[in-house]
């Protein structure tokens, strides 16, 4: 019977184990999360850049140009400093990108009520 309480408790200790180094960590979470949002945002830059292009034809300075080589700032600083980045930087940084959405989408607004018909 003490053996196999023992063996049922160090099944249930590895088993804990297993599952806890199976499930990713917060800061894993934290750094896909960000990974994630940057994504979207460099999407939504592109069909800003088109946008704004339909509207210009082309000519003129390129608004969004600023907005990408930050995004890819962003990018290096995460590759080389992410892994060892603490939470609140990680947080920091996708509250920044989460900021920068917000804009984008403002400007976005702002070029379709200019297309719209009877404006």
């Amino acid at each position: 019977m003490t053996i196999a309480l023992l063996l049922l408790v160090s099944a249930l200790v590895i088993a804990a184990l297993v599952y806890s180094r199976s499930r990713p960590s917060r800061r894993d979470r934290a750094m896909r999360d960000v990974l994630d949002a940057a994504d979207a945002l460099e999407a939504q830059l592109r069909v800003a850049r088109a946008e704004i292009e339909a509207v210009t034809g082309g000519d003129g300075d390129d608004p969004v140009g600023e907005a990408m080589r930050e995004m890819l700032r962003q990018r290096l600083w995460l590759r080389d400093h992410g892994p060892d980045a603490s939470l609140a930087q990680l947080d920091e940084v996708r509250t920044s990108i989460d900021a920068a959405r917000g804009r984008i989408d403002q400007q976005l607004s702002r070029i379709a009520e200019a297309r719209a018909p009877g404006t």
